[in-house]
């Protein structure tokens, strides 16, 4: 049988102008054109501007995706050519207008008008274009995309040229929302916001493309709250009686206003302090100061019909409302950097964030990452990178670049509890040294700074990956146990199955009932019995089947649930420190 072809209720319900929400709600101006729709495309061997295109493409959605009306992947060797106009309303111009794109996977060349304006490396990360010294009336835009997958040493995540089993299929190009906006000639460029509830206080710092003051306002609701004006970075106090904290069971959200003296920019926070520290005998992850046990769930933002790119914006929201409602309080996204809109609903929802960085190197050594785990070998020296997929320089050089941009890019993301260099060794490498460098950029959140394994000690816990026998905890004096992935049950709805011909997980159950038993025995005896014995977090695989893959909670287009969700939601009361 041929692979199925599975579509989302909001993939079924598409617009020619998809995802129209405001991208960016950590940073936000009134002016907003959204550039979403049906460009022109094109598909190519040589690196030439396209004299005639091979038709139309729906932006934001890679070419690889059926919701594009491509559904071709674009090989390595292939150029991706995109192709629209646009016209600006003479009360949208200011002084400078912007480009703005969420995402482009991987290399992006940017011509406005003929004329070659910027570069972009990294598939994950948004970058700005100001392209006002290059508008006419009508203006043609133009990106050119080169997309190496996995046969080059940028970050790639489970995207692969091989699709199967674990690796899924490549998605190339632009795959988050493409808009304008116009500012001033002196404009705010970005802002970090830095809570700190030990002292009720706030850190507000902007970067301006000039040098003057501003003000900064804190706001519950539209009351203003305390304000300060200064350069560089401002302290704002909270009164005591108005100060409230956010946490997944109230997520608590201040808004913030950030003024220049010709700019202005919308944004919000939380207070909340995420640390690692020893309580009684066993180090424990805190949430504001108390232990909180992270109970939550790989999460990997896959979707049967848009691939990496929701259909939708309710759709962007309904894995983290689905697994709030069955109890979870995290979820651990999965080498992939979402849209940001995805992080504002985590965090005004209240839904507790690991993140991964996107995984990159060369081919994965399978003595690494597969075999000399399984045989109890799983403290290899990532120093030594002939063992790993980061052999060159260059290699390494890259993924410092795009982890860091990364960091920068989700640093204001209230939910954003820990960050995830390495998984299972997949281009690790000194990661004692970019565990320090997230720390320097970083001090605000913990780390887990190799996950599975290969482990080199440090970081802020002792992270385990058990899928294939009973959960005996790692002893660590100076971190957290957590077991950051187990589980991969599943149990395969043939109507709902991608592939009816293969199926790709941990322990296979025939019926949905005995699946159900499976998953209420693995968490009596491979979670709560260990809560009391050290154990401070769990990540169960996974939210959704994926391709081959059919060990979700929710199948890969979520329109069947296969936990029963009372016996999720009893088992998730129990989980708790």
């Amino acid at each position: 049988m041929a692979l199925q072809q599975l579509t989302t209720v909001w993939g079924e319900n598409l617009t020619d102008k998809p995802l129209q929400e405001y991208p960016r709600p950590q940073f936000v101006r009134n002016s907003y054109i959204n550039l979403n729709g049906k460009w022109d495309y094109a598909i190519t061997k040589k690196d030439v501007m396209p004299t005639k295109y091979d038709g139309k493409i729906l932006v934001p959605f890679s070419p690889e995706s059926p919701l594009s009306g491509v559904d071709r992947i674009v090989k390595p060797n292939e150029y991706l050519f995109y192709r629209t106009s646009f016209t600006l309303p003479k009360t949208f111009v200011k002084d400078i207008v912007l480009l703005n794109f969420g995402a482009v996977d991987c290399i992006a060349d940017v011509y406005v008008n003929n004329k070659h304006l910027y570069h972009h490396e990294g598939g994950y990360n948004s970058f700005t274009v100001d392209i006002t010294q290059s508008l006419a009336e009508t203006n043609e835009l133009v990106v050119k995309v080169r997309d190496f997958t996995d046969t080059k040493h940028y970050a790639n995540g489970k995207q692969s040229t091989s699709r199967g089993g674990m690796w899924y299929t490549p998605q190339s190009g632009i795959w988050q929302t493409v808009w304008l906006e116009s500012v001033p000639a002196h404009y705010i460029q970005s802002i970090r916001i830095t809570p700190n509830i030990d002292d009720a206080s706030v850190t507000v710092e902007a970067e301006l493309n000039i040098d003057e003051p501003i003000t900064v306002k804190v706001l519950d609701g539209q009351k203003e709250i305390v304000s300060a004006d200064g350069k560089g970075a401002i302290k704002l106090y909270f009164p005591k009686e108005v100060f409230k904290m956010w946490s997944p069971d109230d997520p608590f959200l201040y808004n913030l206003r950030v003024i220049s003296r010709r700019d202005k920019v919308e944004s919000y926070f939380g207070m909340r302090k995420f640390s690692c520290e020893k309580v009684g005998k066993y180090y424990r992850l805190m949430l504001n100061n108390a232990p909180y046990f992270h109970n939550g769930l790989l999460d990997q933002g896959y979707y049967s019909d848009g691939l990496y790119t929701a259909p939708s914006d309710e759709a962007l929201q309904f894995d983290i409302k689905a697994m709030k409602d069955l109890g979870f309080n995290m979820l651990r996204k999965h080498i992939k950097v979402e849209p940001m809109r995805w992080y504002y609903h985590c965090d005004r929802l209240g839904m507790l964030v690991w993140q991964d960085m996107p995984s990159g190197g060369t081919k994965q050594h399978k003595w690494v990452t597969l075999i000399a785990p399984n045989l109890g070998i799983n403290k290899m020296n990532d120093g030594n990178y002939t063992r790993f997929s980061r052999k060159s320089d260059e290699s390494r050089d890259n993924f410092v670049s795009e982890y860091t941009e990364m960091l920068d890019q989700l640093y204001n993301c209230v939910s954003i509890a820990m960050w995830v260099p390495f998984n299972e060794a997949w281009g690790q490498f000194d990661a004692n040294k970019i565990a320090q460098l997230t720390k320097d950029i970083d001090p605000t959140r913990t780390v887990d700074h190799a996950s599975g394994w290969h482990d080199q000690g440090g970081g802020d816990i002792n992270s385990m990956h058990v899928y294939f026998k009973k959960v005996r905890l790692n002893k660590d004096s100076k971190r957290a146990v957590c077991l950051t992935e187990f589980g991969g049950y599943s149990y395969k709805d043939a109507d709902h199955s991608f592939n009816p011909n293969r199926t790709y997980s941990y322990k296979k159950f025939e019926t949905v009932s005995e699946f159900n038993d499976g998953v209420y025995e693995l968490y009596t005896r491979d979670v709560i019995r260990l809560i009391d014995k050290g154990l401070s977090a769990t990540v169960y695989t996974q939210v959704s089947d994926v391709e081959d893959e059919v060990n979700g909670l929710y199948t890969y287009d979520r329109k069947v649930l296969k936990i029963n969700p009372d016996m999720m939601r009893e088992i998730n009361k129990k989980i708790k420190l």
